[in-house]
């Protein structure tokens, strides 16, 4: 069985994956991800292929430097009203990003990207759908007060496995996904081809 390789550098994505048994290694990916998403969304690119990109060419990146493993490259992007959202810069653009989905409805896109050989194997887009509750502007500030800088590597600027499973009214969905990892599919398919033991 060939090593698999996280292009990630995500604890979560990580002990997701040894969690569920699986011996994995992680390398970042070093991907100017803004840069892509600048051109992407100056193309009139969707939200989907964002996500998509963004995991292949992390999966491509890390798969040069490991060609004998299967690289799994990962991307979430939030989707609002026509925008894509990403991990918030600083606190100020969390603030405004919390406020602007407060008692509203949006999509978290989780990619996944499996690269063999070279060249992309299997690729998975999970969505999920989650309202916010109309929180008060106390309870928000003193969210942020409380959780801070732990937030910013977050898309969307919440964490559902802590506190920030609080913001939401209703969630539809694979939890898995909304952490940023589509794990019930990736793992079918890895037993599906005996990657992993089934």
């Amino acid at each position: 069985m060939r090593p698999i390789v996280l292009a990630s550098s995500s604890s979560i994505r990580a002990a997701l994956l040894r969690n569920a048994g699986l011996e994995i290694a992680t390398h970042p990916a070093r991907v100017d991800e803004a840069a892509v998403r600048a051109a992407l969304e100056a193309e009139g690119a969707p939200p989907r292929d964002l996500a998509d990109t963004l995991a292949e060419m992390k999966a491509e990146r890390v798969a040069r430097r490991h060609p004998e493993a299967l690289v799994i490259g990962f991307d979430q992007v939030l989707a609002f009203q026509g925008q894509a959202f990403g991990k918030p810069a600083d606190a100020a653009e969390l603030r405004a990003q919390l406020l602007a989905l407060r008692g509203r409805t949006h999509q978290l896109l989780s990619a996944a990207v499996v690269f063999e050989d070279g060249r992309p194997v299997w690729r998975h887009v999970g969505q999920a759908r989650l309202t916010m509750r109309d929180f008060s502007d106390a309870w928000l500030d003193g969210y942020l007060a409380r959780n801070g800088e732990d937030l910013l590597d977050s898309v969307g600027g919440y964490k559902l496995e802590s506190e920030g499973v609080r913001l939401f009214s209703a969630i539809e969905g694979d939890y898995f996904t909304i952490l940023g990892l589509p794990l019930i599919p990736l793992l079918g398919w890895l037993g599906e081809r005996g990657s992993i033991p089934a």
